[in-house]
C-alpha cells in the first residue's frame, strides 16, 4: 500500500512540474538515482597520466626469461627518461623469493541477486531475461522457487549434493557447508536456489533453460565442495645500487577443489626456478603511459548488487525496477565504443633509449545503463522536495518496518498512517509552490545573431535552443547527441548544433539539378540532404554510410549518397539492388534481403559479388531448413542461430521441445504449437464493454 501510495502521488507531481507520462517510486527513484550520481561522478573526473613500467629478466643459470613489474609509478615522462638514464650497465639479482600456500573458497548457493548477476556475466542475460527462465525452470519442476534471498539448503539438499559430489569427484572433492545470508533486510522465507533433483545432470529443454540449470546445478555443488589451493610465489627483483625494485607473482593449482566444476580455470602463471640472490640479465625496460579509469558504469546486475547491498527493494523487485525505469525512459541499456588515444612507450634496450606510439581505445562500454537526461532532471527536482524518499536509508528502513509487519512486532495501517500524513501535505505544498523544471540552462548567446542559447528537455528529449519563444522570428532548435547531456554541454557544442541541425554545412552544389547539398543532423542521426526545406519540391536525404562524419564527408561522397539505392545488375532474371536500411547496407533480389558484409560498400558492389553473396545466403539458408509446406509458405520448420529446430512464422521462432523430432511434424502440429505459444487472434481482442440498458 505505501508503495502505491508514494507511486501514485510522485508520479502526479512529476506530470504536473516536469513532464507527462513519468512515474516515480519509492525503490525506482533511487535505483535511477545511483544511475545519475555514478554518471556525475564519470562526468567529473579527470583522469591522470601516469607511466608504469616492466622489464623482462632472464636467468643466466637456465636461460628461462620472465616479465616483473616495478613497484613505482612515474607521473612524467621526464621522470621516466631520468630513471632510465640513470641505469648504466644495472645489475639486476633476485632479492627475496617468498612461496606460500593460498586457498580459493567456493561461493554460496544462488539466492535471485546472485543468479541475475552471474547470468549476466558468464552469459550476458539481462536481469529480466533471466528471471524469465528461471520461472520456466520451476514451473516445469526443474528447480526450486527462484524469488528467494536466502542462501541456506536443506538437510535434504545436503545430503543429496554429498552423495554426487563423492560419486562423481571422489569423498577428498566434498567438504560440508552452512551459509548464512550477509544481505540486509533478508526474509530468508525459502531455500536458496538450488536443482530440485541434484542427481540429474542435465534437463531436455531449451538451450537458455539447459544453460541455466546447469549453472544452478554447478553452483549447488560447488557450495558443498572443498577449497581450491594453489602455491603461489612472489619474486622480488632489485638493482644493485638502488631502491628500485620490480615484483613477479605467479600462482600453480595444487588441488582444484570445487574449481573442478565450477569455473573454467585460468592458465598458471609459471615463473622459472630462481635463488635468492641469483644474478639476472635485463633484456629490456619498457614503461607504458597510463590513465587512470573512471568508476564503472553499472551493468543490469551490478545495478542489482548495489541495490541488494543498500538494502533496497526485494528479490522480486528488482527484475520489474529496472524493466519500468527503461521503458520510462529514464536510462538507455547499450554499448558504446570509446575514444582512441596516443599511448607512449618509452624502451631501454641494450643501453639505447627508444620510444614508440601506439593508438589504444580507452572506456569502451559493453551493455552498460546510461541515464537520460530527464533521468537527471526528475532526480534533481526529487532530491530538491522530496529528500526523504530517494534517501538511500529511508527505502531500507522502510524494508525493515516491512519485515516488522510481517513479524506482528507494528500496526501496519499505523506505520502507513505515521508516514503518509507529512508526505501529502508535502505533496500539496509541491504542487503549489514548486516551479516547473526542464533542467533548462541558459549557455550564453550566439556571436553572430546576439540571441539567447539554452538547453533544456523538450517533447521528444532534450534540445538546444536558439532565441526565445517571445522574439518576433521562432527560435531554432536541435537535438543533442545521445552522449551529450543538459548539464555539461557547452555553448561552442550547442552552436555546432544549431549549426549542423537547419540546414547544416553547405557542400556544394549538385551539377545536375543546381540544389545546394548540405550535411547535417536529423533526428535519427547524420544525413546528407539535396535541396531547401521550404521548397515546393521536398528534399532528397541519404544516410551517412560508417566511417562519414559531417565534419570530413565531402560533396562528391554525398552526391554518390544519393545514388542509392542502385541498380547493381540482373540476376536470374531479377533486378539485384543495393541499399542502405535501419541495420546497414544490403542487397535486395526476389523479395529477399541480404546483408552485406563489413568489406563490401552498397556504392561499389558489383553484380558478381552480389550473385556470391546471394548464393551463400541461399545456400545458409537450405542448411538451416528442416521442412516447408507447399500450401503455406509462412511457416517452416528451421535451425535457428544456436543450430536448434523450431518453427518460424511472422518473423518470430518458437523453439522445440527435444522431444519432438522436426522432420516429422505435420502442418497442422506446427499451427497447434503456434496456437499454444501466441493464441489465437480471438484470445488477443478486448471484449467491448456491455452497455447498461436505458432506464
Amino acid at each position: 500500500i505505501l508503495d502505491r501510495l508514494v507511486g501514485f502521488e510522485l508520479s502526479s507531481v512529476l506530470w504536473r512540474k516536469v513532464q507527462s507520462k513519468l512515474s516515480a517510486g519509492r525503490v525506482q527513484s533511487v535505483a535511477v538515482r545511483l544511475l545519475v550520481e555514478r554518471e556525475r561522478e564519470i562526468n567529473s573526473f579527470k583522469p591522470e597520466v601516469y607511466y608504469k613500467m616492466s622489464g623482462d629478466f632472464q636467468s643466466f643459470e637456465n636461460n628461462q626469461s620472465f616479465k616483473a613489474s616495478l613497484s613505482q609509478k612515474f607521473k612524467t615522462e621526464k621522470e621516466v627518461r631520468d630513471f632510465l638514464k640513470s641505469l648504466k650497465n644495472p645489475e639486476y639479482f633476485v632479492a627475496d623469493i617468498e612461496k606460500k600456500p593460498s586457498k580459493r573458497t567456493p561461493s554460496a548457493p544462488f539466492t535471485t541477486s546472485s543468479l541475475q548477476q552471474e547470468a549476466g556475466r558468464r552469459f550476458g542475460f539481462p536481469v529480466g531475461k533471466t528471471m524469465r527462465i528461471a520461472q520456466k525452470l520451476y514451473e516445469a519442476g526443474q528447480i526450486t522457487y527462484m524469488r528467494t534471498d536466502s542462501v541456506n539448503l536443506s538437510s535434504l539438499a545436503i545430503n543429496t549434493a554429498k552423495d554426487t559430489i563423492i560419486k562423481e569427484f571422489g569423498e577428498k572433492y566434498y567438504k560440508k557447508r552452512i551459509y548464512k545470508t550477509k544481505s540486509k533486510n533478508a526474509q530468508e522465507a525459502h531455500e536458496a536456489i538450488r536443482p530440485t533433483y541434484i542427481q540429474n545432470k542435465s534437463i531436455h529443454a531449451s538451450s537458455d533453460e539447459e544453460r541455466l540449470y546447469d549453472l544452478i546445478r554447478k553452483r549447488t555443488l560447488a557450495s558443498q565442495m572443498a577449497d581450491a589451493e594453489y602455491e603461489r610465489t612472489n619474486i622480488t627483483v632489485k638493482i644493485k645500487n638502488s631502491d628500485y625494485k620490480f615484483t613477479a607473482s605467479g600462482e600453480v593449482l595444487i588441488f582444484p577443489g570445487f574449481l573442478k566444476i565450477y569455473s573454467a580455470l585460468n592458465e598458471d602463471t609459471l615463473l622459472p626456478l630462481l635463488k635468492k640472490g641469483e644474478k639476472l640479465k635485463g633484456l629490456y625496460l619498457e614503461a607504458i603511459e597510463q590513465f587512470s579509469k573512471y568508476p564503472p558504469r553499472y551493468s543490469e546486475s551490478a545495478l542489482v548488487k548495489q541495490l541488494e547491498e543498500n538494502g533496497i527493494g526485494r528479490p522480486s523487485t528488482y527484475a520489474p525496477t529496472i524493466s519500468t525505469i527503461e521503458n520510462r525512459g529514464y536510462m538507455i541499456k547499450e554499448s558504446r565504443p570509446g575514444i582512441e588515444k596516443e599511448v607512449l612507450h618509452i624502451i631501454l634496450k641494450d643501453g639505447k633509449i627508444t620510444e614508440k606510439e601506439e593508438r589504444k581505445t580507452f572506456g569502451v562500454e559493453k551493455n552498460k545503463l546510461f541515464p537520460t537526461d530527464i533521468a537527471m532532471v526528475v532526480t534533481d527536482f526529487l532530491k530538491d522536495n522530496f529528500q526523504n524518499i530517494i534517501d538511500y536509508n529511508f527505502t531500507a528502513n522502510v524494508e525493515k518496518q516491512f519485515d516488522e509487519i510481517a513479524g506482528g512486532k507494528i500496526v501496519w495501517h499505523k506505520m502507513i498512517d505515521g508516514f503518509y500524513k507529512d508526505f501529502h501535505k508535502k505533496i500539496e505544498d509541491t504542487i503549489e509552490h514548486a516551479e516547473r523544471n526542464a533542467g533548462e540552462r541558459i549557455l550564453g548567446n550566439d556571436p553572430e545573431s546576439g540571441k539567447q542559447i539554452s538547453v533544456r528537455l523538450g517533447k521528444y528529449g532534450p534540445v538546444v535552443q536558439l532565441g526565445i519563444q517571445d522574439e518576433d522570428t521562432k527560435p531554432q532548435f536541435a537535438s543533442l547527441r545521445k552522449d551529450q547531456h543538459i548539464e555539461n554541454i557547452t555553448l561552442e557544442e550547442a552552436l555546432e548544433l544549431i549549426k549542423n541541425s537547419g540546414k547544416g554545412r553547405l557542400l556544394g552544389k549538385d551539377p545536375i539539378s543546381g540544389k545546394n547539398v548540405y550535411v547535417r543532423f536529423a533526428r535519427y542521426g547524420a544525413v546528407a540532404q539535396l535541396g531547401e526545406a521550404d521548397d515546393k519540391e521536398k528534399p532528397k536525404y541519404a544516410g551517412l554510410l560508417k566511417g562519414m562524419t559531417i565534419d570530413t564527408v565531402t560533396l562528391e561522397q554525398a552526391l554518390e549518397l544519393f545514388k542509392l539505392p542502385r541498380d547493381v545488375g540482373m540476376f536470374e532474371e531479377k533486378k539485384v539492388i543495393a541499399a542502405v536500411g535501419r541495420f546497414g547496407p544490403y542487397i535486395r533480389h526476389d523479395s529477399k534481403f541480404v546483408s552485406l558484409k563489413k568489406t563490401d560498400d552498397p556504392l561499389t558492389i558489383t553484380i558478381e559479388r552480389a550473385e556470391e553473396l546471394i548464393l551463400e545466403k541461399r545456400d545458409k539458408d537450405k542448411k538451416r531448413l528442416i521442412k516447408e509446406f507447399k500450401d503455406d509458405d509462412t511457416i517452416k520448420v528451421i535451425k535457428d542461430r544456436w543450430g536448434k529446430p523450431c518453427i518460424f512464422t511472422n518473423k518470430k521462432y518458437i523453439r522445440l521441445s527435444p522431444e519432438i523430432k522436426p522432420e516429422n511434424l505435420t502442418y497442422e502440429e506446427c499451427l497447434k504449437i503456434i496456437e499454444k505459444e501466441f493464441g489465437t487472434k480471438d484470445k488477443t481482442k478486448k471484449k467491448k464493454p456491455t452497455r447498461k440498458p436505458k432506464k
